[in-house]
């Protein structure tokens, strides 16, 4: 058994290597908000948000690139403040992406 875990890494250790990757971290947040529109919980995205802010440096790079607060951030990305759309967007921003909007079909409602 030892000489297994010797040989594995953590899942957050892969996860967060795998999202220095735009196109993963791309993937990974869209999974996010396609989970946010079926169940409306934001804990989800916000879990994704904050692992990819840990990918690319962490919540104190985010911050510089956004005009949250670096407590604030933290605050947000933890689920123990509701974010504004502008905080949405901007920690969206931050991160390297934007939102698009795409027209619903019948199907996906």
């Amino acid at each position: 058994m030892d000489k297994v875990l010797k040989n594995t890494t953590k899942y957050e250790e892969d996860l967060i290597e795998d999202l220095k990757d735009p196109k993963e971290a791309q993937a990974y947040l869209e999974a996010a908000f396609d989970l946010f529109e079926k169940d409306g919980d934001t804990q989800t995205l916000l879990l994704a948000m904050r692992d990819v802010a840990e990918a690319q440096g962490g919540i104190g790079e985010l911050a510089k690139k956004t005009s949250v607060s670096r407590q604030h951030l933290y605050n947000i990305l933890a689920s123990k403040h509701n974010p504004r759309l502008d905080n949405w967007l901007g920690i969206i921003s931050g991160l390297g992406f934007r939102i698009r909007l795409e027209q619903h079909t019948e199907s996906k409602r």
